[in-house]
């Protein structure tokens, strides 16, 4: 709206307010008239009548014969005169000629119509803000969706190429001899493990003689786990190998582990060949650089384990594992590459992190049905503390843990007779406390 148009706006307005002036707007309507015609039409003095037309500005012209008539404006003036003016006039009359109860009533009504009105506006922006919210929500799950649906694509094709390479190069089973099935391809991506995607999948190796399940886990394309069952079939594990295997468990241990490096070529494989190179027998506990070889084998059944090792303190997680039945593999896992160390300080001495476990108990308690059950009492002996690193805040990165039971003076509600008590190896500040029941 242009300067021009607020003034002759702000002088219509104001000429509404005078009666005289919608009188004179009125009469204009009905013809044009003279000075002196309007003046006998409003029985004013003519020095009144001049200001009032001098205020009325623009709403008014004279014409060539002296009249005056209304402009554009004063028409429209006139137009909301008869809006605002006759027709409220009206119904005025109307409603104060109603009853009181009415009146009341119609109040009333009118009052609800403006809540309810006020209230489907509030629920409708409401709406319209949740719609939009919706909206953007959707607009962004849409994108993720398609960012991992493309990303979990092309991890599915490597991984399928990788799963052939584990079962036929490393482990050396003869596919030839069965009907190999893809049974089950699930891929998700796993908020737990740092959003890493993991894709799992399912064989069937069958023949007329035995049927196997076989499961394999890749996690962001590479190998994590490998695990074989036996559903039918006699004697147990009558696998078909491409090549005989050694019932030596170190020899086949550092053959499947040579293999794999050399069909993945992942760095921090060449020190673990090494290692098990050296190891000659199924002594446990033997060290190299920055990884410990532990055994345990009875009877043709084994675990073989290679962690990662510094300062004498192994880092169990970060590990290579090996299961062995009756000679055969039935498990292989690789979590080395999955884990990143955070510290490697271990301040607190196992004397030290049992103390600090007996002082955090002393104002322990926990609750059972309701009923909060504190003052436990703790033995002075047995006492285990083992360095177990974990886990502290990335749940991909570890750190030096002590893991602490206490053996308690007698069986507490709820079968309670340990707690164990974690312990920061590097800080010494404790970071759980739990109820155990032995019985």
């Amino acid at each position: 709206m242009t300067a021009s148009e607020e003034e002759i706006y702000s002088v219509m307005f104001s000429s509404l307010r005078h009666p005289a002036r919608r009188k004179i707007l009125r009469m204009l309507s009905e013809e044009k008239m003279t000075f002196s015609h309007m003046l006998e039409e409003l029985a004013i003095p003519s020095s009144h009548l001049t200001y009032h037309l001098e205020n009325l500005g623009e709403l008014v012209v004279k014409d060539a014969d002296g009249k005056y008539d209304l402009s554009s404006f004063g028409k429209a003036a006139v137009s909301m005169m008869k809006g605002a003016e006759e027709v409220p006039d009206t119904h005025a009359k109307r409603f104060s000629a109603l009853h009181l109860r009415w009146k009341t009533l119609f109040a009333l009504f009118t009052i609800a119509i403006v809540l309810l009105a006020t209230a489907s506006f509030y629920q409708f922006n409401t709406l319209s803000n949740l719609s939009n919210n919706y909206n953007a929500l959707q607009k962004n799950y849409n994108i993720i969706k398609a960012q991992n649906e493309e990303l979990l694509a092309s991890n599915t094709t490597d991984n399928v190429a990788e799963a052939k390479t584990i079962i036929q190069d490393v482990l050396q089973i003869d596919t030839s001899k069965y009907q190999m099935t893809l049974t089950s391809d699930t891929v998700q991506v796993r908020a737990d493990v740092d959003g890493m995607v993991e894709e799992i999948m399912e064989y069937s190796l069958v023949n007329a003689a035995s049927q196997f399940e076989l499961t394999l886990r890749f996690r962001d394309g590479h190998f994590s786990l490998f695990q074989i069952s036996q559903l039918e079939g006699y004697p147990s594990f009558p696998l078909a190998y491409t090549v005989p295997q050694p019932t030596d468990i170190v020899q086949a241990c550092r053959g499947l582990l040579e293999r794999y490096e050399a069909a993945f070529n992942y760095s921090y494989m060449g020190q673990v060949d090494a290692l098990m190179t050296s190891a000659n027998d199924l002594t446990t506990g033997q060290t190299l650089g920055n990884t410990n070889l532990q055994i345990s084998s009875y009877n043709g059944d084994a675990e073989v384990t290679l962690m990662y090792a510094v300062n004498g303190t192994n880092f169990q997680a970060k590990s290579i594992n090996l299961v062995y039945n009756n000679y055969a593999l039935t498990q292989f896992s690789d979590d080395w590459f999955l884990y990143t160390i955070g510290s490697t300080e271990v301040n607190i001495t196992q004397a030290q992190a049992m103390q600090i476990a007996m002082n955090a108990v002393k104002t322990y308690s926990y609750n059972v049905n309701g009923t909060r059950v504190s003052n436990l009492q703790v033995l002075s002996s047995p006492v285990s503390a083992e360095l177990y690193p974990k886990p502290r805040v990335n749940n991909l990165t570890l750190y030096p843990y002590w893991y602490v039971t206490l053996h308690l003076d007698k069986t507490y509600p709820g079968g309670v007779n340990e707690i164990a008590v974690g312990v920061w190896a590097d800080t010494g500040q404790t970071a759980n406390i739990q109820p155990l029941s032995t019985s």
